[in-house]
């Protein structure tokens, strides 16, 4: 599939009366075109693996060719310097997430965590909670140190207030705490060191973790390791 194809996918699968439901959501549609995630997956399903086609998707700035190229991209064809500057391009949440489940699986993908969960730019940093999160459902044989390791990452960007930002962080701990119980046990020690900071964000992302980790159902389902 050529770039060109892509777009004209895309275009052909448009609704634009999508557009005010996606913005009452939070997503940046100044250049969407109204395009079902769904639909998306679809002809990224048919476009298959093409690094070179999801390189000229993201250069295109649309929003919808942006949650394609994340699909289509090969994680082992990404150099760091080519993920910073996707990052730095992130403007809307659902897209940062969709890229975050590619970014997860590059070689670079913890560098890019630590290095980004420091970052000035909002939805670069929360690229690196959701890499977190995504890690912690989607990746069964990472050992328990790794997250562990993520937990100081957390605690100390609970205090950013932004929005989208918290939620990553707050989405990134609870994964990290139903992933086993060992994990669920450091989780709810960090949700309780967090519920205890003189801060409105670190304890709403605190008492939402705890919510989520001590519900029965939520526990039922935690394997033992």
């Amino acid at each position: 599939m050529t770039p060109e194809e892509a777009v004209a996918a895309l275009e052909a699968a448009a609704d634009p009366s999508r557009l005010p439901g996606m913005a009452r959501v939070g997503i940046e549609v100044s250049h969407a075109l109204g395009v079902s995630v769904p639909s998306i997956r679809r002809i990224a399903k048919r476009a298959g693996t093409d690094q070179a086609l999801a390189s000229a998707l993201w250069a295109t700035g649309i929003h919808e060719t942006r949650m394609l190229a994340a699909l289509v991209a090969d994680p082992s064809a990404f150099s760091f310097t080519a993920m910073r500057g996707w990052a730095r391009d992130l403007d809307s949440w659902d897209v940062t997430d969709m890229l975050a489940d590619t970014f997860v699986a590059t070689p670079h993908a913890d560098r890019a965590i630590r290095t980004w969960s420091t970052a000035r730019h909002g939805f670069t940093k929360r690229c690196a909670f959701s890499m977190i999160a995504r890690l912690a459902v989607g990746h069964t044989g990472e050992p328990d140190a790794t997250y562990i390791g993520y937990l100081p990452l957390i605690q100390a960007a609970a205090t950013d207030e932004r929005n989208e930002v918290a939620k990553a962080v707050n989405w990134a701990l609870r994964q990290i705490g139903k992933r086993d119980r060992a994990l669920h046990a450091a989780a709810l020690v960090e949700a309780e060191a967090l519920l205890g900071l003189d801060d409105r964000t670190a304890r709403w992302i605190a008492r939402d973790a705890i919510r989520e980790l001590r519900n029965r159902a939520t526990v039922a389902r935690i394997p033992a390791e």
